[in-house]
């Protein structure tokens, strides 16, 4: 008896072991420790602000090019497949993070984006499902086109389910409307994100090649879209993955590349609607150039 009470124990012990390791999740055989730090983080606040402290903001536009260097981590891993799975289990693309919260009820869309950047719109589920050309619905086919795609018309339906899912590859852009503002109580030029906007590359209608001029798909609003973007994991491009940030924390440290496209004008007019090219872009320099000089003038030496 005494020697069959520790096989027992020894049994035991095994069988816990062994049922412990069938457990592990797919995220924890890919590492060789358990990662806790970025999913159960809590959005960081904002400072305190009354209308009384700000004594002076200006709202600016601002878009992010992911073709940039500086950017990658915005626009990778790329999406394969028909359900536009992710290559890596451990992060995703800003647009996959938005989007899938956003079909999961996380996050509002907000439409009419080419107009409305004022978050008035909220899209409805069939808006959503269509969002990026996205198609899925079920309509008439003719003769012709089941003859060309090889069916037999005699057993084949006249009605076909047609899904073309929203290609998220082809968002190559982010716009960005922020705040910038003087705050007297604590004397910093600060900033805050206000929307957030996925650009996707226009197409002719006729022949359906690239134009080049990009617009919004839809809105979202980013006090509302911290709350995913905080757990949501991005590539730490300095090539230390035990050091990984996230998306909040990449807009919170401003740690991206970006060019101003707007500031808030009486004519409500973009920079590109008079300057052009290389003049665009001195143009914008000369916007950022004013707010970090309206910053210094409020110092006395």
């Amino acid at each position: 008896m005494k020697k069959i009470f520790p096989l027992l124990i020894a049994g035991v012990m095994t069988s816990l072991t062994l049922s412990a390791q069938d457990v592990l999740s797919v995220e924890d055989m890919n590492s060789v420790y358990k990662k806790e730090k970025h999913h159960n983080k809590i959005v960081q606040k904002y400072a305190p602000l009354r209308q009384a402290d700000v004594m002076w903001s200006r709202k600016i536009w601002r878009e992010i090019d992911l073709r940039q260097k500086i950017n990658h981590a915005f626009y990778y891993p790329e999406n394969t497949g028909e359900a536009g799975a992710a290559i890596t289990g451990d992060r995703m693309s800003l647009i996959d993070v938005i989007y899938s919260a956003i079909q999961e009820g996380t996050i509002t869309a907000y439409g009419n984006a080419v107009y409305d950047d004022e978050f008035r719109s909220p899209m409805t589920a069939t808006e959503i499902k269509s969002i990026g050309g996205a198609v899925e619905e079920i309509r008439e086919v003719t003769d012709m086109e089941l003859v060309r795609q090889g069916v037999d018309i005699d057993l084949a339906k006249k009605t076909v389910a047609v899904k073309i899912p929203f290609n998220r590859n082809t968002v190559k852009k982010w716009r960005l409307k922020e705040e910038w503002f003087f705050d007297k109580q604590r004397s910093v030029m600060d900033v805050r994100i206000i929307g957030l906007a996925p650009l996707q590359e226009n197409r002719d209608e006729i022949t359906n090649k690239l134009t080049g001029g990009f617009s919004p798909l839809f809105w979202v609003h980013f006090p509302e879209a911290r709350e995913v973007l905080i757990n949501a994991e991005v590539f730490n491009l300095v090539k230390n993955d035990a050091e990984r940030r996230t998306y909040d924390d990449i807009f919170w440290k401003r740690m991206f590349g970006s060019v101003i496209v707007r500031e808030a004008n009486v004519m409500d007019r973009e920079v590109n609607e008079y300057m052009v090219g290389l003049d665009a872009l001195l143009e914008a320099e000369r916007i950022k150039a004013e707010i970090f000089n309206i910053e210094h003038d409020l110092w006395e030496y």
